[in-house]
């Protein structure tokens, strides 16, 4: 017999299992070569950071209406600050300054997603916009255009998605190689 009053539950918390294989997936997105060489972002710690941002600001926005959205999106933006941590004492900073540095992450992760999410309201230009003054150092608006194409058909895909595919890590990001290769 069930129990019925199994809806006062709390969602089941997501395993970790799923948020390695998510964030794993978001990682190696970021570090695909073809953003570097061909759609102009900075091949440095900044224009990486910026990267992994952008693919989890387009990961975490599907999560949102999905069922238990709220604890995955939570589990893979802490997995996210442990990662920043990591890097932050292999690169040799002190255990005095991590604590700066990883509010200074947060804020910038904060202010960008704050930025994408605006910006997609009011169409592609102005993410483009957003997407060059952030990740391109305000240096090339054309590229930037064919990296808001790029996020918009990533956001497209899992949008498209159904839950069960979308948290069995079953899926994957769009090839950056034709973004706004028709403009």
């Amino acid at each position: 017999m069930l129990w019925p009053f199994n809806h006062f539950r709390k969602p089941r918390a997501p395993s970790r299992g799923t948020i390695e294989a998510i964030y794993g997936m978001i990682v190696t997105q970021a570090r695909e070569p073809l953003f570097y060489r061909d759609l102009g972002v900075p091949d440095t710690v900044n224009g990486r950071f910026d990267l992994l941002v952008l693919h989890l600001w387009v990961v975490l926005r599907r999560f949102k209406p999905a069922e238990g959205g709220a604890s995955l999106s939570q589990a893979l933006f802490d997995r996210f600050c442990d990662d920043m941590d990591a890097n932050l004492r292999e690169m040799g900073v002190g255990d005095l300054t991590v604590p700066k540095r990883m509010q200074a992450f947060g804020e910038a992760f904060y202010g960008r997603v704050a930025a994408y999410d605006q910006a997609l309201s009011l169409g592609e230009e102005p993410l483009a916009q957003a997407l060059c003054k952030n990740i391109l150092d305000g240096a090339d608006v054309v590229k930037a255009r064919r990296l808001a194409i790029y996020a918009e058909t990533a956001i497209a895909g899992l949008t498209g998605l159904d839950e069960v595919t979308l948290l069995g890590a079953a899926w994957t990001f769009p090839s950056p190689a034709g973004a706004g290769a028709q403009h």
